[in-house]
Formats: C-alpha cells, structure tokens, sequence
C-alpha cells in the first residue's frame, strides 16, 4: 500500500482554513531503499488536480454546492498512479479540490472582476486562462456557471497562495532538484483527466477519437525521446494517442520543462470515459485495467536509459 506523506511542517492546519494538509507525497518504496536516500529513479509524478477537499472558507463565500464543484476534480488519477512509489518513483497529489486552488496555473494568475478590492500590479490579470474563468483561483464551473456569491479580498487569495499553491511547488521543486542531484536529470509526469468531449473533438494519430493526450508544449518541455517512448507504449497497450491537442501543457508543464537544465516534463490527459462514469462520477470496470496499464507505462520508464537526454 502507498504510504501518503503529508507535508505538515510547509502546510500547517489552521482553523480558518479548514484542511491540512494540502498536499501529499509518497517517496519509492522499492526494497532495499531507505528513508533519507537519493531517489533511486529521476522520475516524479504529480496528480494536481484530484483534490477532493473544498474547505470552509471556500464553501462560505460560494453559491455552488460541493457536489456542483466536483466536474472539474480530475477524479481518480490520484489512484491510477499511487503503485508508481513501489517501482521507484516518487508521486506528490493535491488535497485540496481544483477549484479551490489550480496547482497547474501560475498563482497570480487571477482575474481582477472576482475581487472586491485592487489586485497588485504583479497579478497576472490578462492571460487567456483568466479570460477563460479558470485562474488560479476559478471563477466559473462546469457550463459556466459563476462559482462564488460575492466578491472575494486578495487576503483571500493571497491565503490560499501561501498556504497551497506555494508550498506545493516548493516540494515539487525540490523532489526534481533531488533528482538531477542524484541521476543527472529529472523527469516531470504530470498526469491529468479530460472529459470524454474533449477527446472526442480531436483525432488520434491513428484515426478516432484520442483516449490519450501528450502534451510536451510542441517539443519545447522534454526530449523527443520521452515523448516518443510514452506514445510508443500506450499505443502499444491499445490507446489513441495525440499529442499537444487540446492539451499542449499547462503551467506545470511550461514551468518546469527545461531540457537544457537537465529538466523534463510531459503532461498526461487520459479520457475520462475509460475508467469512470462522469454522471454518476463513480468509476467502472476499467479503471483496473488502465490502472494496471499505466503501472506497465511507469515500469517502461523506469526500465529505460536516459543518457540520450542528459
């Protein structure tokens, strides 16, 4: 079984606040590794986006309820990746639901109409996520529908930035920094969730409607080998693959992904209708069999010689 560690010391509890902790990581498991040793592969997985939790303080200021909000958890793939530790690789998941706060958005990206007062001039206030109502802090859900009842403060935001948002990447960061220490790079998998119409309006390479979507930022994120390797195996495994559209990569994936610091990333967005029944969002006969496949792409990688990327 996974052993989940909460980050506790970067994410205190709070009253106000309602959760703790925010986030979570489970380092490799393989036999013979010890806790306080280098990680024995340059692999991190990240699941930012399956975040169950929707605290007080958000539930307060909303006019949708929880259930309303759940659309846009990537739910499950925090599941679909928690054997990756026993194979040497080191996952780190959210906590807290997405629309509380979006690990995969810059943290100031927010959009000056939901606050009552002046953001600062450093808000990123005009990117195309904003415009869209998802920053970081999401103004919208599913079918467009506003999320909160009032305005909200920057105190607010600036909360969950620092309580969240902040300490989430700070971990991220150092899991990779710990991996270029020891192999000589570091591999990024942020995995995601898309909705079965979002794959349906997009082709895979080999026809039909894609199951899976790579998105390496056009090349710019990673090495063509990791990109290459990835689709070669899921292909190999039965799933239509496209690469970059709809999904190019978000913030994680264009933050992170620098090749010629010894950095890659590559973003993952599996077609929800494989595993799960987004009406009823409960999850069906294949979540195993994706399960057991992703565990088949993550012994693949694990198995492989990056020294082409170095």
């Amino acid at each position: 079984m996974t052993a989940w560690e909460p980050i506790a010391s970067e994410t205190p509890a709070t009253t106000e606040h309602g959760f703790s902790p925010a986030f979570e990581v489970a380092r490799a498991q393989i036999a013979g590794s010890e806790a306080g040793q280098p990680p024995p592969t340059p692999l991190v997985f990240a699941s930012p986006h399956s975040g169950r939790l929707y605290p007080p303080d958000m539930m307060a200021a909303a006019r949708l309820t929880a259930q309303d909000l759940r659309g846009s958890e990537d739910a499950f793939v925090d599941d679909l990746i928690a054997d990756a530790p026993a194979l040497g690789v080191c996952v780190i998941r959210a906590r807290l639901a997405r629309a509380y706060i979006d690990l995969n958005r810059d943290a100031w990206e927010l959009d000056p109409a939901m606050f009552e007062d002046a953001l600062p001039d450093f808000a990123q206030a005009r990117t195309a996520r904003v415009a869209a109502g998802l920053g970081a802090i999401a103004r919208v859900a599913g079918e467009g529908r506003p999320i909160y009842a009032r305005k909200l403060t920057f105190a607010e935001a600036k909360a969950r930035i620092e309580t969240a948002h902040r300490p989430y990447h700070d971990t991220l960061d150092r899991l990779l920094a710990q991996a270029r220490n020891a192999h000589g790079l570091a591999i990024l998998v942020d995995w995601h969730s898309m909705p079965a119409a979002a794959a349906r309006g997009h082709r895979a390479r080999g026809g039909g409607p894609c199951d899976i979507v790579l998105g390496d930022r056009f090349g710019a994120a990673c090495g063509p080998k990791l990109t290459g390797l990835m689709e070669k195996t899921l292909e190999g495994l039965g799933y239509r693959v496209a690469r970059n559209a709809p999904y190019a990569g978000g913030y994680t994936t264009e933050h992170y992904g620098r090749p010629t610091r010894r950095t890659h990333a590559i973003q993952v967005e599996i077609n929800r209708a494989l595993y799960m029944n987004e009406t009823t969002r409960e999850p069906t006969e294949g979540l195993a069999r994706l399960k057991a496949d992703i565990e088949s792409v993550t012994a693949r990688l694990v198995a492989t010689d990056w020294a082409e990327l170095l």
